[in-house]
């Protein structure tokens, strides 16, 4: 089981559950996190590789299979790496654990096999140099990466990245990174569940292929861009909140 954290003091169901992205764990949602806390009961789990979850090897599918089996009955939201693991794991909800789902800065994967297989080899020279760095001194370097560049220590939640052990991270982003994601662009219009994509107005990649994304989901899935970057809910946490919590209200 992986390990999760309880936020806010909400007990309102059904119950919100979030997944993190890279470098990240429970303890990273801020007062994104806290607001949706105090809206709904709503719990954070430490993704494989990262916090106090272990499940270092496992892939994309199995680290979804392994969220919704911890967080259980309710609407799920997931930030990046976390969202293309609840991607993989809403595809494969036999029972119906996942009422909803909230994506920000997500992709359904790399659609060319050869660029999917150069991200991998990317992927796997990154993990080497993670290891090589120490958790430290990556975290540093990782989030002087453009997409975070608006962002406090603060508001990346820096000093709680640091818990995450360099080892489980690296083997994270070998077995879950983009390149070992298989395209589930084709697998998108399976997805029944009402789903909100998210993304920064600031963060054109994204935004492009979010807009896609839901287009390709159908008519129940609603784009949304929100101000700020790629990690919208942490630069902007108060109108993202608002945002997402609209949005599951409708739905409940």
């Amino acid at each position: 089981m992986l390990a999760c954290e309880s936020l806010g003091v909400s007990t309102n169901w059904p119950r919100v559950v979030l997944a993190h992205g890279f470098t990240q764990n429970a303890r990273c949602w801020g007062p994104f996190g806290q607001s949706i806390g105090d809206r709904y009961g709503t719990i954070a789990i430490d993704a494989p590789g990262h916090g106090q979850s272990g499940h270092d090897d496992v892939d994309l599918r199995e680290a979804g299979r392994l969220l919704i089996e911890a967080g259980g009955p309710g609407h799920y939201l997931g930030y990046s790496m976390g969202g293309r693991m609840l991607l993989h794991g809403v595809l494969d909800d036999h029972i119906g654990a996942v009422r909803s789902l909230v994506l920000i800065g997500a992709t359904a994967g790399i659609e060319s096999s050869e660029e999917r297989s150069e991200r991998a080899i990317s992927d796997r020279r990154t993990a080497q140099t993670l290891l090589k760095m120490g958790t430290a001194a990556f975290v540093d370097e990782w989030l002087t990466n453009p997409m975070f560049a608006d962002l406090s220590d603060e508001q990346s939640c820096k000093a709680k990245r640091m818990e995450n052990a360099a080892e489980g991270m690296a083997a994270s982003l070998v077995h879950c990174g983009t390149g070992s994601q298989e395209s589930l662009w084709s697998a998108l219009p399976r997805i029944d569940i009402p789903v909100l994509v998210l993304a920064g107005n600031r963060d054109e990649k994204f935004t492009k292929i979010g807009k896609r994304m839901a287009d390709m989901i159908g008519d129940n899935a609603t784009f949304m861009g929100v101000e700020g970057g790629h990690a919208a809910h942490l630069e902007n946490p108060k109108s993202t909140a608002s945002a997402v919590l609209s949005w599951i209200d409708q739905v409940s």
